[in-house]
């Protein structure tokens, strides 16, 4: 499969199978987070893997991941992430989300359907996860096998904007 059919083939998932993500496949998603890009080769991203029945309810406090069996607490250490000197720009939230993305990617190509989820009450996931301060919750993701018919990689198509929409060429 190619990258761009990959990457239509992915779609937020909302509804899971019960079935637990195998042990092989966790470790080939998590690889590949693992080998993501960071700013000047950082790696600030902190992976917390959420798949036992307690914890998933503590997670459930504070994030909802419609069900999927399996979670990954995408965080990020401040202390470790490089800052831009220009404007004390820190990285990590980019860092993180780019882990995420790939994470993502892996999962669907192993066919597994993933959700991101930004939506969630980080001072729960502190809380719960108990994350020192330095370390930001920024994204969970949820993995596990889809529930019913896959969606079509075309039906975001009407809604999508169109290239000369979202691109400028050279200069604003």
């Amino acid at each position: 499969m190619s990258a761009l059919e990959l990457v239509k083939k992915r779609y937020s998932v909302r509804q899971y199978e019960e079935r637990p993500v195998e042990e092989e496949k966790l470790q080939k998603i998590l690889e590949a987070g693992r080998v993501a890009p960071s700013a000047k080769n950082n790696q600030p991203s902190r992976l917390i893997v959420v798949r036992e029945k307690e914890s998933l309810a503590k997670l459930k406090k504070g994030a909802n991941v419609y069900g999927a069996p399996l979670a990954i607490i995408v965080a990020g250490d401040h202390q470790a992430a490089w800052v831009r000197p220009y404007d004390n720009k820190n990285s990590v939230d980019i860092d993180a989300s780019i882990v995420a993305d790939h994470i993502i990617l892996a999962a669907t190509e192993l066919g597994l359907g993933t959700l991101w989820v930004c939506y969630f009450d980080p001072v729960v996931i502190r809380q719960e996860f108990n994350l020192p301060a330095h370390i930001e919750p920024i994204n969970i993701l949820g993995v596990g096998y889809a529930a019913g018919e896959a969606k079509s990689p075309d039906r975001h198509n009407e809604a999508r904007k169109p290239l000369n929409e979202i691109v400028v060429w050279e200069s604003y």
